[in-house]
């Protein structure tokens, strides 16, 4: 019984490195793109990210950048929150017009090689209430449920977003 506690208590750090290494390389993202470091994002990106964009056309800043169709040398993102799960980082802020706006990277082989990206969310309103943590995986071993969090404060009227990946 010990040698079964002593492996899931190896397995659970492991997981918490990973998540933290996740957690990490995202966070170096939003600061290279603060910083206008070309050299970084390309180094963190994968070459063939698949992107997905949920939100209004015009909010689209961050695919622009990328892919080189802005003026701006730099990109300002204001993440509140970062959670990682596995190989995915959910991170949640305020764009400098104060719109809100969820990111999910997936993270493989310390690459990010997929976005989801959740502009002005307030268009996306979804009834549903977790517990306690923002990140519940069925008892079954189904898939994770993460609930922004931003949304949740009295004063704020915004509507959560629930995403099942």
């Amino acid at each position: 019984a010990s040698k079964l506690a002593t492996s899931s208590s190896e397995r659970s750090e492991v997981e918490e490195d990973v998540n933290e290494k996740n957690a990490g390389i995202v966070r170096d993202l939003y600061d290279a793109l603060a910083l206008g470091d070309a050299k970084t994002v390309h180094r963190i990106l994968a070459p063939d990210l698949e992107w997905w964009f949920h939100g209004p056309p015009h909010c689209q800043h961050l695919m622009r950048f990328l892919a080189g169709l802005s003026a701006r040398k730099r990109l300002l993102f204001s993440p509140q929150s970062v959670t990682p799960l596995g190989n995915r980082v959910f991170v949640e802020g305020l764009e400098v017009e104060s719109q809100y706006w969820v990111h999910v990277w997936t993270v493989e082989n310390g690459l990010v090689t997929q976005l989801r990206e959740y502009f002005n969310t307030s268009l996306f309103v979804a009834e549903f209430k977790l517990n306690s943590s923002s990140i519940s995986t069925s008892s079954s071993g189904g898939f994770p449920v993460w609930q922004s969090c931003l949304c949740l404060s009295d004063e704020n009227s915004m509507p959560a977003l629930l995403l099942a990946i």
